[in-house]
């Protein structure tokens, strides 16, 4: 097993002291810290998304951030009088995040201890430590994607998205039918596995097996005539979510078999998993074959169990920790009807 440090996929901000340099209500906050900027900077570039946790007032600070051309880096910035321990609680609910992809920056140190306390899992790290943020393992990625480069857009994107849906009268259904949603669904080529691979490794609640698969392998397992290997991308009426999803299935003689199902967690809601299903059996349907998934439990997807169980699986056989499941529908699944699928002409 690797002793890489989990990736962060979000840094919370304090202001005063970490940010920039004094306590705004105090006439501070003249200049950033040294080495503030390039971080938030280069933090963007690698689609590592940013918000804030601040004891402040909240028009001042924007006002500030605004100053410094920063006010747009920040998603869902929490400036208020609260525990930053719960404005960190409201982040990670808002962007959906597994507390462990999350880092905490504050240049005091009982905020870093009251966040950890209340988030153990949380990483906490002292402001002077901002500017070399960045060389730290934990803040690496392998490739700059073109979804890495957007990540910040979509997730507005998908927090303007939730705030239209909290408004909606009508069911969840009623309103996904509102966004006007287009699947593509593509086999996956070279120029795909950069985005390929940062889904198999971001991946954790809705990854049906928790497997990660390495450039290399993934490459083979694209141009092997014996795997069908998929990906998908979504655009609605708030803009394009990227690359999305993946399926990859194994093509044996008397069954399509499963192996991997990943939906980025920011599409939890829409119905993409069900959709890739859909897919998959309407696949195995036109081959006149059985369809199996293997399922393998982790600590984050028990979702996927019960998007197959929801979905016309069935256990049928069971290996320790893996799981092998069966579609027992007579007739291949639909795709849901808010949804409107494109599928690129494929040869396997």
């Amino acid at each position: 097993m690797s002793d890489k440090p989990a990736q962060i996929k979000c840094v919370v901000w304090d202001l005063d002291g970490t940010v920039w340099e004094g306590v705004l209500s105090e006439g501070g906050a003249a200049r950033l810290r040294d080495g503030v900027l390039d971080t938030i900077h280069e933090l963007d570039r690698r689609g590592i998304i940013q918000s804030i946790a601040s004891k402040n007032d909240h028009d001042a600070a924007m006002k500030k951030l605004t100053e410094f051309g920063i006010e747009d880096h920040f998603l869902c910035p929490q400036i208020s009088w609260d525990a930053k321990s719960t404005s960190v609680r409201t982040i990670l609910e808002t962007l959906n995040l597994k507390p462990e992809a999350v880092a905490f920056v504050d240049d005091n140190p009982f905020e870093r201890d009251e966040v950890r306390f209340a988030h153990p899992k949380v990483r906490t790290y002292d402001a002077s430590e901002a500017a070399v943020l960045p060389e730290k393992a934990e803040f690496q990625v392998r490739f700059i994607t073109e979804d890495s480069a957007n990540r910040r857009k979509m997730y507005q994107a998908d927090i303007d998205r939730q705030t239209a849906e909290h408004s909606f009268g009508g069911s969840a259904e009623e309103f996904l039918s509102t966004l006007h949603m287009r699947m593509d669904i593509s086999r996956v080529t070279e120029k795909d596995l950069r985005r390929v691979e940062e889904l198999t490794i971001r991946t954790h609640q809705l990854n049906s097996t928790g497997y990660t698969f390495s450039y290399e392998e993934l490459l083979a397992l694209s141009q092997s005539p014996d795997h069908i290997f998929r990906i998908c991308g979504l655009h609605d009426d708030y803009g394009d979510s990227g690359k999305v999803g993946l399926l990859l299935l194994e093509n044996r003689p008397d069954a399509l078999h499963l192996k991997l199902l990943i939906v980025s967690c920011r599409v939890m809601t829409r119905g993409i998993g069900s959709a890739l299903l859909a897919y998959a059996t309407q696949l195995a349907h036109s081959l006149g074959k059985k369809l199996q998934a293997e399922f393998l439990e982790t600590e984050h997807n028990r979702i996927m169990y019960i998007t197959y169980k929801l979905a016309g699986f069935e256990e049928v056989e069971e290996d320790g920790e893996r799981l092998l499941l069966e579609y027992t529908g007579e007739d291949a699944i639909p795709f849901p009807p808010y949804l409107t699928v494109d599928i690129a002409d494929t040869d396997n």
